[in-house]
């Protein structure tokens, strides 16, 4: 992946000009490898019947603070929010999901046929501390199935998923998968897990002791290596999980297995929203960088009460998958899939003299209609110069057209290996095109 280095200057009050911290500017080849991800991503999409929706950068606060619920990291220390001159306190999306919902609901989506089924994709926004792969700025594409809580959605977002990340050159993917019931069997498990806790709370942490009397599920997802030793004898959600629960997270094995997705079931994950409910899965590959070990590079589940928690009158069960497009992109296996608009130019065109340049463009415009790429330097008058430029960027045809061809109404048409030319009239450069090879 080929980077300009960044060159740090200092403006005149001495302070240096650059990106925030943990955001960068994304150019040159990398932004075409992340374009191809996503013209990817958005046709395996729209084979399984994902429609596309693109929902606003900023979002009134509580949408976040109510659907992602206290005592999560993003709420508690991750979102970025402002206050606006009228008063409203709006938030940066640090996530796609709840104002997916909060779309639906506004734009009165369950009077259509039900479930709706969207992919988006986007940067969100999350104040965390700058790592390799992980940024405050960060792109996700996202796979989301409102409407409905048969086990089939389940396994068709896992699955369109899966198609996506294979199709950019993920290999040995798995996926770790638990249920964490839903209302009428987490409560149980909650107490079970609050009780479990509580024998082990002089061994917690100042930050895991307030999760456990805010949001004890939470604990799990814990980084701390003193609570991962103590997680191990965690009470599991499965053994809690009310018999429709039970049989959803079966349906949901069977139709993974039935289509050939090797999968762990993993009774510590909750995932860090509190949205989740029912099914939770998180998708890894394995990185030769890191040794092998196994990378996440997507995640999701169902969240059936989202909807209730934003404000709507009722819940809709719902599933979603979504993929961290930074990490997919700067993975070792990834294709740097090209996108389809991008055509390396076989043309560069020349122009010399003021009488050449005034009739210039409309050539470009000839050629842009006859969909021909084409590199020019429009702003240059050398003739050196610009065949320079043509060397440098390997260009195998130049079209040279100076002060005698603009009166002529001629272009030169040169071979850039062997030198030759052609002098070709303007009408009968199209024709001449195609027939180069």
């Amino acid at each position: 992946m080929s980077r300009i280095k960044k060159e740090t200057t200092k403006s005149n009050k001495g302070k240096e000009i650059s990106s925030p911290k943990g955001m960068r500017d994304i150019m040159n080849e990398e932004y075409y490898s992340f374009q191809g991800f996503f013209e990817k991503a958005q046709e395996v999409a729209v084979y399984y019947g994902f429609k596309p929706i693109e929902t606003p950068m900023l979002e009134h606060e509580n949408i976040f603070t109510s659907g992602i619920g206290l005592g999560t990291d993003i709420i508690d220390k991750e979102m970025y929010t402002l206050k606006t001159k009228g008063g409203d306190h709006l938030a940066l999306r640090p996530e796609h999901t709840a104002p997916l919902m909060r779309a639906y609901i506004e734009h009165g989506m369950q009077t259509m046929p039900q479930p709706v089924m969207f992919y988006q994709y986007g940067p969100v926004f999350r104040h965390d501390n700058p790592q390799a792969g992980r940024y405050r700025q960060f792109y996700q594409f996202d796979l989301d199935s409102l409407g409905s809580d048969k086990s089939i959605m389940d396994a068709l977002v896992i699955k369109a998923g899966m198609s996506i990340l294979e199709e950019a050159g993920a290999e040995n993917i798995s996926i770790d998968i638990n249920s964490i019931g839903d209302k009428e069997c987490r409560g149980v498990y909650i107490r079970e897990l609050t009780s479990y806790y509580r024998k082990h709370i002089n061994s917690l942490s100042t930050m895991e002791r307030e999760r456990l009397k805010i949001n004890p599920l939470r604990i799990l997802d814990s980084k701390e290596e003193k609570t991962k030793e103590i997680n191990v004898g965690a009470p599991d959600a499965v053994s809690y999980l009310c018999s429709s629960c039970k049989k959803h997270f079966k349906e949901v094995l069977e139709y993974l297995e039935e289509l050939g997705i090797n999968y762990n079931i993993n009774k510590n994950l909750v995932r860090g929203l509190s949205y989740y409910t029912r099914t939770v899965f998180e998708v890894y590959t394995k990185n030769e960088k890191e040794g092998g070990l196994p990378v996440q590079v997507a995640s999701g589940g169902r969240y059936d009460y989202l909807a209730r928690q934003i404000g709507g009158k009722r819940d809709i069960p719902s599933v979603g998958f979504s993929m961290g497009v930074d990490r997919v992109v700067g993975s070792p296996w990834y294709k740097k899939l090209s996108p389809r608009i991008i055509k390396k130019p076989k043309v560069y065109f020349i122009q010399l003299g003021a009488e050449a340049k005034l009739k210039s463009l409309n050539i470009v415009e000839i050629l842009r209609k006859a969909h021909v790429p084409i590199a020019q330097s429009l702003s240059r008058d050398s003739l050196g110069s610009q065949l320079a430029i043509a060397e440098k960027l390997a260009i195998p045809y130049t079209l040279i057209f100076g002060v005698k061809e603009a009166i002529e109404n001629t272009v030169i048409v040169r071979n850039m290996s062997n030198r030759s030319q052609d002098t070709v009239k303007l009408p009968k450069l199209l024709e001449y095109l195609k027939e180069l090879k």
